[in-house]
């Protein structure tokens, strides 16, 4: 069974910086991408950003580009969330998932990290 860990999030002031990882593990893995998500409270869940695992292309969503920046250690089979310039309005949980092929979707799920941004 592939297990995702979280971790790096926390509270922190508007403007401030946080740093979240991901650690997959276990089972036969697979990794097309990886990705991160979000959700705030009393809304759905959003997508933030997303990297494929061979090439390192990187996706983000329009109110974290130039702000948030995704990478990987594909030897670790970790992936990394830099998060600068952090608004109130990037509080949410944020979950890592694995998309282990090309015509899968999002299969595997963290647990979430709770991120804090006070104004």
């Amino acid at each position: 069974q592939v297990q995702l860990v979280e971790s790096g999030g926390g509270l922190v002031q508007a403007g401030g910086s946080l740093r979240l990882s991901c650690a997959a593990s276990g089972g036969t893995l697979s990794i097309y991408s990886m990705g991160w998500f979000r959700q705030a409270p009393r809304k759905e869940r959003e997508f933030v950003a997303a990297i494929s695992w061979s090439g390192g292309r990187t996706y983000y969503l329009d109110s974290v580009k130039g702000r948030f920046t995704i990478s990987r250690d594909n030897a670790k089979n970790t992936m990394f969330l830099q998060m600068n310039s952090l608004k109130p309005e990037d509080t949410a949980v944020y979950f890592c998932a694995v998309r282990p092929g090309p015509t899968d979707e999002y299969d595997y799920w963290g647990q979430g990290t709770q991120v804090t941004v006070s104004s």
